[in-house]
């Protein structure tokens, strides 16, 4: 069974920083990453990174977060840089593992991220 367990989320105020990390059990994934979701809209991704590397960025936090990934530990980090009030969410980890046949996504349980202006 598939755990990804989350850490890292908190209370920071504008302009600082904070780092998430998800750890997840089983063997390697695809391709890992973070969602987010503020109160009243739609989960939506921030970043993600595959096992080769590749990264990809929401707009809105391009140039301040900075997505890695430790594949040994299959661990995946979130750094978060000049946060803002509208980087307030609960943060998802999420990890997937993709075949010609299927893709399996698993989800962490969520960390809250509050930024304070």
């Amino acid at each position: 069974q598939v755990q990804l367990v989350e850490s890292g989320g908190g209370l920071v105020q504008a302009g600082g920083s904070l780092r998430l990390s998800c750890a997840a059990s089983g063997s390697s994934f695809s391709v890992m990453g973070w969602y987010r979701q503020a109160p009243g809209k739609q989960r939506e991704l921030v970043a993600s990174i595959t096992k080769s590397g590749t990264t990809n960025y929401a707009d809105s936090v391009k140039g301040r977060f900075t997505i890695s990934r430790d594949s040994a530990k299959n661990t995946v980090y979130l750094q978060m840089n000049s946060l803002k009030p509208e980087d307030t969410a609960v943060y998802y980890c999420n990890a997937q593992r993709i075949t010609i046949a299927s893709t399996q996504a698993y989800w962490g349980q969520g960390t809250q991220v509050t930024v304070s202006s």
